[in-house]
Protein backbone atom coordinates (compact mmCIF):
# COMPACT_ATOMS: atom_id res chain seq x y z
CA UNK A 1 0.00 0.00 0.00
CA UNK A 2 2.99 2.58 0.60
CA UNK A 3 4.16 1.92 -3.12
CA UNK A 4 0.77 2.78 -4.37
CA UNK A 5 0.63 5.77 -2.30
CA UNK A 6 3.88 6.96 -3.30
CA UNK A 7 3.07 6.34 -7.28
CA UNK A 8 -0.46 8.32 -7.05
CA UNK A 9 1.95 10.98 -4.91
CA UNK A 10 4.64 11.07 -7.78
CA UNK A 11 1.92 10.87 -10.81
CA UNK A 12 -0.65 14.06 -8.78
CA UNK A 13 -3.20 12.09 -8.24
CA UNK A 14 -4.54 13.78 -5.15
CA UNK A 15 -8.25 12.21 -4.53
CA UNK A 16 -6.16 8.70 -4.23
CA UNK A 17 -3.70 9.96 -1.97
CA UNK A 18 -6.06 11.03 0.35
CA UNK A 19 -8.16 7.80 0.29
CA UNK A 20 -5.13 5.53 0.69
CA UNK A 21 -3.71 7.38 3.41
CA UNK A 22 -7.28 7.22 5.30
CA UNK A 23 -7.66 3.51 4.84
CA UNK A 24 -3.91 3.24 5.87
CA UNK A 25 -4.64 5.41 9.16
CA UNK A 26 -7.78 3.30 9.67
CA UNK A 27 -6.17 -0.04 9.46
CA UNK A 28 -3.42 1.43 12.24
CA UNK A 29 -0.50 1.63 10.21
CA UNK A 30 2.75 3.41 11.78
CA UNK A 31 1.87 6.99 11.06
CA UNK A 32 6.07 7.68 10.33
CA UNK A 33 6.05 4.67 7.58
CA UNK A 34 3.04 6.85 6.20
CA UNK A 35 5.13 9.86 6.63
CA UNK A 36 8.68 8.12 5.31
CA UNK A 37 6.41 7.54 1.77
CA UNK A 38 5.38 10.77 1.32
CA UNK A 39 9.22 12.03 1.73
CA UNK A 40 10.23 9.12 -0.80
CA UNK A 41 7.65 10.37 -3.25
CA UNK A 42 9.06 13.87 -2.79
CA UNK A 43 12.21 13.05 -3.76
CA UNK A 44 11.01 11.58 -6.63
CA UNK A 45 8.96 14.82 -7.62
CA UNK A 46 12.12 16.63 -6.60
CA UNK A 47 14.21 14.64 -9.08
CA UNK A 48 12.28 15.32 -11.97
CA UNK A 49 12.01 19.21 -11.32
CA UNK A 50 15.71 18.78 -11.10
CA UNK A 51 15.79 17.42 -14.80
CA UNK A 52 12.75 19.51 -16.40
CA UNK A 53 10.20 16.65 -16.63
CA UNK A 54 8.53 18.58 -14.03
CA UNK A 55 7.63 22.16 -13.36
CA UNK A 56 6.67 24.63 -10.10
CA UNK A 57 3.05 24.01 -10.85
CA UNK A 58 4.04 20.37 -9.69
CA UNK A 59 5.77 20.84 -7.13
CA UNK A 60 3.25 23.43 -5.79
CA UNK A 61 0.89 20.80 -6.28
CA UNK A 62 2.64 17.84 -4.64
CA UNK A 63 3.23 20.02 -1.39
CA UNK A 64 -0.60 21.13 -1.38
CA UNK A 65 -1.23 17.03 -1.05
CA UNK A 66 2.00 16.38 1.07
CA UNK A 67 0.17 18.75 3.58
CA UNK A 68 -3.17 17.66 3.83
CA UNK A 69 -1.90 14.35 4.39
CA UNK A 70 0.34 15.22 7.13
CA UNK A 71 -2.37 17.16 8.56
CA UNK A 72 -4.41 13.90 8.46
CA UNK A 73 -1.59 11.68 9.96
CA UNK A 74 0.03 14.16 13.11
CA UNK A 75 -2.63 13.49 15.36
CA UNK A 76 -1.84 9.79 15.45
CA UNK A 77 1.91 10.87 16.13
CA UNK A 78 0.98 13.06 18.97
CA UNK A 79 0.87 10.99 21.59
CA UNK A 80 2.19 12.28 25.17
CA UNK A 81 3.19 15.74 23.87
CA UNK A 82 6.64 16.75 26.65
CA UNK A 83 5.53 19.63 28.45
CA UNK A 84 8.94 20.29 29.69
CA UNK A 85 10.76 22.54 27.32
CA UNK A 86 14.71 21.16 26.48
CA UNK A 87 15.58 23.96 24.05
CA UNK A 88 15.45 26.47 20.71
CA UNK A 89 15.44 26.03 17.62
CA UNK A 90 15.10 27.93 14.22
CA UNK A 91 14.19 26.10 11.45
CA UNK A 92 13.26 27.32 7.91
CA UNK A 93 13.44 25.96 3.97
CA UNK A 94 16.33 27.99 2.51
CA UNK A 95 16.10 30.70 -0.27
CA UNK A 96 14.78 28.90 -4.08
CA UNK A 97 13.43 26.00 -2.17
CA UNK A 98 9.43 25.62 -1.80
CA UNK A 99 9.36 22.47 0.06
CA UNK A 100 7.96 22.33 3.47
CA UNK A 101 6.87 18.82 4.23
CA UNK A 102 9.75 17.69 5.60
CA UNK A 103 10.06 21.39 7.50
CA UNK A 104 7.05 21.16 8.58
CA UNK A 105 7.27 17.31 9.76
CA UNK A 106 11.01 18.04 11.54
CA UNK A 107 9.62 20.98 13.47
CA UNK A 108 6.06 19.03 14.43
CA UNK A 109 8.43 16.39 16.20
CA UNK A 110 10.62 18.50 17.48
CA UNK A 111 7.92 20.44 19.67
CA UNK A 112 6.44 17.60 20.40
CA UNK A 113 9.68 16.35 22.36
CA UNK A 114 10.16 19.58 24.25
CA UNK A 115 11.86 21.98 21.60
CA UNK A 116 10.24 25.75 21.16
CA UNK A 117 10.71 26.25 17.57
CA UNK A 118 10.47 29.02 14.97
CA UNK A 119 9.64 28.38 11.79
CA UNK A 120 10.89 30.50 9.10
CA UNK A 121 8.93 29.36 6.18
CA UNK A 122 9.87 28.86 2.73
CA UNK A 123 12.30 30.24 0.52
CA UNK A 124 14.24 31.75 3.72
CA UNK A 125 16.65 34.26 2.72
CA UNK A 126 19.81 34.65 4.80
CA UNK A 127 19.52 37.63 6.30
CA UNK A 128 16.30 36.23 7.95
CA UNK A 129 17.80 33.33 9.26
CA UNK A 130 20.59 35.81 10.87
CA UNK A 131 17.83 37.93 12.29
CA UNK A 132 16.17 35.38 13.74
CA UNK A 133 18.95 33.77 15.51
CA UNK A 134 19.98 37.33 17.34
CA UNK A 135 16.38 37.58 18.07
CA UNK A 136 15.57 34.13 19.26
CA UNK A 137 19.01 32.97 20.93
CA UNK A 138 18.39 29.22 19.83
CA UNK A 139 21.09 26.07 20.37
CA UNK A 140 20.32 24.78 16.94
CA UNK A 141 19.15 26.22 13.00
CA UNK A 142 18.02 23.91 10.93
CA UNK A 143 18.26 24.17 6.94
CA UNK A 144 15.81 23.06 4.65
CA UNK A 145 15.87 21.98 1.46
CA UNK A 146 15.21 19.33 -1.33
CA UNK A 147 16.17 20.65 -4.48
CA UNK A 148 20.02 20.33 -5.41
CA UNK A 149 19.74 24.42 -6.11
CA UNK A 150 19.20 24.86 -2.38
CA UNK A 151 22.99 23.51 -1.79
CA UNK A 152 24.39 27.01 -2.71
CA UNK A 153 21.81 28.40 -0.48
CA UNK A 154 22.35 26.16 2.31
CA UNK A 155 26.26 27.81 2.06
CA UNK A 156 25.15 31.07 1.69
CA UNK A 157 23.09 30.90 4.85
CA UNK A 158 25.88 29.13 6.61
CA UNK A 159 28.43 31.53 5.54
CA UNK A 160 26.14 34.47 6.73
CA UNK A 161 25.88 33.04 9.74
CA UNK A 162 29.63 32.72 10.10
CA UNK A 163 30.20 36.41 9.33
CA UNK A 164 28.19 37.39 12.47
CA UNK A 165 29.06 36.88 16.38
CA UNK A 166 26.07 34.25 16.34
CA UNK A 167 27.80 31.69 14.65
CA UNK A 168 29.52 30.06 17.83
CA UNK A 169 26.41 29.85 19.81
CA UNK A 170 24.44 27.73 17.79
CA UNK A 171 24.98 24.16 15.75
CA UNK A 172 23.49 23.76 12.21
CA UNK A 173 22.23 21.16 10.70
CA UNK A 174 20.85 20.34 7.23
CA UNK A 175 18.07 17.99 5.69
CA UNK A 176 16.30 17.22 2.80
CA UNK A 177 15.80 14.31 0.33
CA UNK A 178 19.46 14.38 -1.67
CA UNK A 179 21.45 15.35 1.21
CA UNK A 180 24.18 13.79 2.45
CA UNK A 181 27.97 14.17 4.46
CA UNK A 182 29.08 15.67 0.97
CA UNK A 183 26.59 18.58 0.53
CA UNK A 184 27.28 19.19 5.11
CA UNK A 185 31.23 19.32 4.14
CA UNK A 186 30.12 21.76 1.09
CA UNK A 187 27.76 23.76 3.04
CA UNK A 188 29.89 24.28 5.98
CA UNK A 189 26.94 22.81 8.48
CA UNK A 190 27.44 20.90 11.86
CA UNK A 191 25.64 18.10 10.58
CA UNK A 192 22.90 16.30 7.99
CA UNK A 193 19.49 14.33 9.13
CA UNK A 194 18.47 11.30 6.99
CA UNK A 195 15.04 11.72 8.10
CA UNK A 196 12.74 13.42 10.64
CA UNK A 197 13.68 11.46 13.90
CA UNK A 198 17.03 11.98 13.02
CA UNK A 199 17.16 15.60 13.23
CA UNK A 200 15.45 15.28 16.50
CA UNK A 201 18.24 12.56 17.88
CA UNK A 202 20.40 15.58 17.03
CA UNK A 203 19.37 18.47 18.81
CA UNK A 204 18.63 16.22 21.58
CA UNK A 205 22.05 15.46 21.73
CA UNK A 206 23.41 18.64 21.13
CA UNK A 207 21.37 20.49 23.79
CA UNK A 208 21.24 17.91 26.08
CA UNK A 209 25.14 17.21 25.93
CA UNK A 210 24.24 13.47 25.08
Amino acid sequence: MSEKLIDVLVNMKEEEALEITKDLIEKGENPMKILDSCTSAMEIVGKRFDVGEYFLPELVMAGEMLRQISDMVKPKLRGEVTSERMGKVVIGTVQGDLHDIGKNIVAFLLDVNGFDVVDLGIDVPPTKFVEAIKDFQPEVVGLSGFLTLAFDAMKQTVDAIKETAVRDRVKIMIGGGQVDDEVRRYTGADAFGINAMDAVSLTKRWVGGN
